[in-house]
């Protein structure tokens, strides 16, 4: 074999050495092909999975709103100490005096003008002090002091509104074509006070019981949200509040708690008054008259309540203030007062014997009910008739706590707990101040026969 031929053959290998390792190289991938699958899908095991964990993400989600909303007030009120609300105190009513005349007719305004004023000589020689229409001698008053007199009465007025607001109750309706609209009830306010956190307003209960949303609109006509406080059913009243905060500080300027007169004092009859908040059904409504009836009194649940009677003719809807001439509230017009024969004559509870609910209302304390109607017995009942003295029950109202635990017409309560009970005004001065919860023992006199009166207890409980 010659040396041309060797190289050839030498060539020749040397490409099938190539050759023969690529196709050992594609054998191995084909090797490698074959042995590597994919690890089919656990369908099963990835939903469980996924449960677990969408599980876990709720547990940790309600984990964390509960922490937040445990340790979130602790946190605001470490940071930022709220104070408490002012506790609502009205002044005590002063001793039962006897007014004189000319203390009821615009006293201030009578001193104020003597103070300022110089002395003037009338036609009739007698030297008077002042100018002022009560000191004028008869015969020299003429159609200018009237038109004073007024005119102060007006300046009294317009004080005495900044303590009058409308409180509106919106509620929400569906037509007959189910469409919604609404339905708006207006009635007057008053506002009472401020406990440093809400301005708070008596209002009459009827215009909240259906509203989804209260309104109080004050004398420059800002409005403002309102929510209910605490309520009294016996009376119907009411008082809400407006949170200051939602208040502008130009009506924070403008507005004033009303002052509250006394009905104890003397006797109103004959004393001028003011009508005001929405005596004849319209807002703003202003209307004078006097008092014609002092002494009448209404009998409500657990108290008797003294009813003022004006001359004043007015809506048989009227809601509003009655104001006397030192601009103090003498009364809260209520139309269920009113005689059935004269129901467009204005009349008012009186002011004295809802100071005490009023307070608890403002505090947001509840008023209790035992359900007991019931007078005074008279000094000449106990003494002839041998009745003891207490709080007379004449009448239950059905399904009350009182009917519940046995108390019947006839029986004289005596004792609310600890506290001697001698008229029907103390027990409902008593009650007023049992809280709801309290256990209290009722002790009260039974005629039983010939043989007086026997004392009877009773374990109440007054629950809310």
């Amino acid at each position: 074999m010659t040396e041309t031929e060797k190289q050839k053959e030498k060539e020749t290998e040397d490409k099938k050495i190539p050759e023969e390792s690529e196709q050992n190289k594609n054998k191995d991938v084909e090797f490698i092909k074959e042995k590597v699958k994919e690890r089919p899908l656990n369908k099963k095991k990835l939903l469980r999975r996924t449960l677990i964990t969408a599980s876990m993400a709720v547990v940790f989600g309600l984990i964390a709103c509960f922490t937040f909303l445990l340790l979130e007030p602790i946190f605001s009120n470490w940071l930022y100490p709220e104070e408490p609300p002012r506790q609502v105190q009205f002044e005590e009513e002063p001793a039962n005096e006897e007014l004189l005349p000319e203390d009821m007719i615009l006293t201030q305004t009578a001193e104020e003008e003597t103070e300022s004023e110089t002395q003037t000589q009338p036609e009739t020689g007698t030297e008077t002090t002042g100018n002022t229409w009560e000191n004028r001698p008869q015969a020299n008053l003429d159609i200018a002091d009237y038109q004073q007199l007024y005119r102060k009465i007006y300046a009294l007025v317009q004080n005495v509104s900044k303590s009058i607001v409308t409180v509106t109750g919106v509620s929400s309706d569906v037509d007959w074509f189910n469409d919604t609209y609404e339905n708006k009830g207006q009635t007057s306010g008053l506002i009472l006070a401020d406990n440093g956190r809400e301005v708070l307003v008596l209002v009459e209960q009827s215009i909240l019981e259906e509203a989804d949303q209260i309104q109080v609109t004050f004398y420059d006509n800002t409005q403002c949200a309102a929510e209910v406080k605490q309520t009294d059913e016996t009376t119907g009243l009411a008082v809400i509040s407006v949170l200051m905060e939602n208040i502008p500080e130009a009506t924070k300027n403008q507005i004033a708690p009303a002052s509250l007169g006394s009905t104890l004092i003397g006797s109103q009859i004959a004393t001028p008054v003011i009508a005001l908040g929405r005596p004849i059904g319209g807002s703003n409504s202003i209307v004078y008259g006097m008092v014609t009836a002092a002494d009448m009194n209404i009998s409500l649940v657990d108290g008797n309540y003294k009813v003022i009677a004006t001359d004043i003719y007015g809506s048989t809807d009227a809601t509003g203030v009655l104001v006397d001439l030192s601009g103090q509230v003498i009364g809260i017009i209520s139309q269920k007062t009113a005689n059935e024969d004269t129901p467009n004559q204005i009349t008012a509870y009186g002011i004295s014997d809802l100071k005490k609910s009023i307070e608890k209302m403002s505090n947001g304390q509840e008023i209790i009910k035992f359900g007991v109607y019931g007078t005074d017995v008279p000094k000449e009942v106990q003494e002839n008739q041998g009745v003891p003295a207490g709080a007379y029950v004449t009448g239950i109202e059905m399904d009350s706590l009182a009917m519940s635990v046995g108390i019947q017409s006839g029986d004289v309560i005596v004792k609310l707990g600890d506290a001697e009970i001698d008229s029907f005004a103390k027990y409902h001065e008593t009650l007023l101040e049992i809280l709801p919860g309290t256990n209290t023992t009722v002790t009260v006199m039974r005629q039983s026969g010939r043989e007086g009166y026997t004392e009877m207890t009773f374990d109440v409980v007054f629950a809310s």
